[in-house]
């Protein structure tokens, strides 16, 4: 369930990616071939572990490409996602 949060775009996409990386790491996955397994391109996938899309800009990656990272982890979507949600009405 989602929870209020005066959290911005980009600490959440930054928790996003360090669940990324915690995750991969837990599976002695490299970040190549978790790229590699879930369909993306190993720089695409190095900046989600970053928080980021281009520099200074929030990750905001395609509904199909963090399905396909939760199926390669073995973790449901709700795992990757967290539930304080940024106020996404605001240009934060």
């Amino acid at each position: 369930m989602r929870t209020g949060s005066n959290r911005s775009k980009a600490d959440f996409s930054r928790a996003i990616g360090l669940t990324l990386q915690r995750l991969r790491l837990e599976r002695g996955y490299s970040q190549e071939r978790l790229a590699h397994m879930a369909g993306i391109s190993s720089y695409t996938y190095q900046k989600f572990e970053k928080g980021e899309s281009k520099p200074g800009t929030p990750m905001n990656p395609r509904l199909f490409t963090l399905l396909s990272l939760a199926e390669v982890l073995d973790v449901e979507l709700e795992d990757l996602v967290p539930t304080d949600w940024p106020d996404l009405t605001e240009g934060s």
